[in-house]
């Protein structure tokens, strides 16, 4: 599914920034990083037109690509969530000239971003270590991102293929662990009703959950941004240093959760535009405590690594990991 030399273009679509690089899916390290190059997606009226300017720049001839973009794949189809674009996969492939393209979710490139990862690629949070694992050994891992909204995927290992898993798993139910969070449930079920993780582990999170803690305390912040918030915490004003804890903590109670659900005892990964701009705190939280904190499998989580991302492109790293086992599955078939 390559083009000269095995190459690829790949791809990680959102809605304000598309990024492309060519990847050899034959090379120890797929992902040539001195490829990457970033467009904002308002300068084109199709993702074939941003496609064919990247190429054209890179002065590259491939056949083939895969696609990550930021919003729901159906079929043929894919929607990106927060810019107008409507990507046809095979409109797209005839326009560019591809023998094969795949389209995938953002948060299918994320979890297959995993396979290959290095330990200069990630932040240990907490106790436990990870490093990477042969290819035929049998893994499980969750990995959640909260940036615009809380994404939370999976990646199944086995025999030497990466199986990823789309969830949606940021709109599971928010559960409160002490008085705090309760009265900041009651807080958010007045304007939403239903309150999910998603609500308060995101960059509207922070802000929910900022304007929560300061209803308790009596104080209108005004309108606030993500930004402002941190900028405030920074500053030291309390209700924001507070909001960031608060924020630290559930998502540390949260990402515990995963592990559980997905059976993810070999480790989850923290990924999305929120976890670079807070990993000091995010080593110095509550949220390694939260995460551990689960009754009976508190001792089993405590081995469990909890690592931050700090890979500049996993979307893109994860886009070329598709690829690469998208070649080893048509090996397979052939022998």
């Amino acid at each position: 599914m390559s083009g000269p030399q095995g190459t690829v273009l790949v791809a990680d679509i959102g809605g304000t920034n598309a990024r492309f690089a060519l990847a050899d899916i034959n090379a120890a390290i797929p992902l040539d990083q001195g490829s990457i190059d970033e467009y904002p997606v308002a300068e084109f009226t199709s993702l074939a037109d941003a496609a064919a300017h990247y190429l054209q720049q890179q002065g590259a001839s491939v056949s083939s690509g895969v696609f990550a973009v930021a919003g729901r794949v159906d079929g043929d189809e894919a929607r990106i969530t927060n810019h107008p674009w409507v990507i046809s996969r095979s409109r797209t492939a005839t326009q560019l000239g591809f023998d094969h393209l795949h389209l995938i979710n953002d948060f299918v490139a994320q979890a297959m971003s995993i396979a290959l990862l290095t330990p200069a690629d990630v932040v240990q949070i907490g106790g436990a270590s990870w490093e990477p694992a042969p290819a035929d050994q049998a893994r499980n891992y969750c990995v959640l991102g909260p940036g615009t909204g809380l994404g939370v995927g999976g990646l199944v290992v086995r025999d030497g293929r990466n199986y990823p898993l789309a969830t949606e798993g940021g709109h599971a139910s928010f559960a409160p662990a002490n008085p705090e969070q309760i009265r900041i449930l009651e807080i958010l079920s007045a304007q939403f009703g239903r309150v999910s993780n998603e609500r308060l582990i995101c960059g509207p999170g922070l802000v929910n959950i900022h304007r929560a803690l300061s209803e308790m305390a009596g104080i209108d912040p005004g309108h606030v941004i993500p930004s402002d918030v941190t900028a405030r915490a920074a500053a030291n004003d309390l209700v924001a240093v507070r909001a960031v804890e608060v924020f630290l903590e559930i998502f540390g109670a949260v990402a515990g959760d995963a592990v559980l659900v997905q059976g993810a005892w070999d480790g989850v990964f923290l990924t999305g535009g929120l976890v670079p701009r807070l990993l000091q705190q995010l080593q110095h939280s509550g949220f390694r405590p939260r995460f551990e904190s689960k009754g009976r499998f508190t001792a089993t989580m405590s081995q469990i690594p909890s690592m931050a991302i700090v890979h500049p492109c996993p979307g893109l790293l994860g886009a070329a990991a598709y690829a690469v086992d998208l070649q080893r599955a048509a090996q397979g078939a052939i022998a």
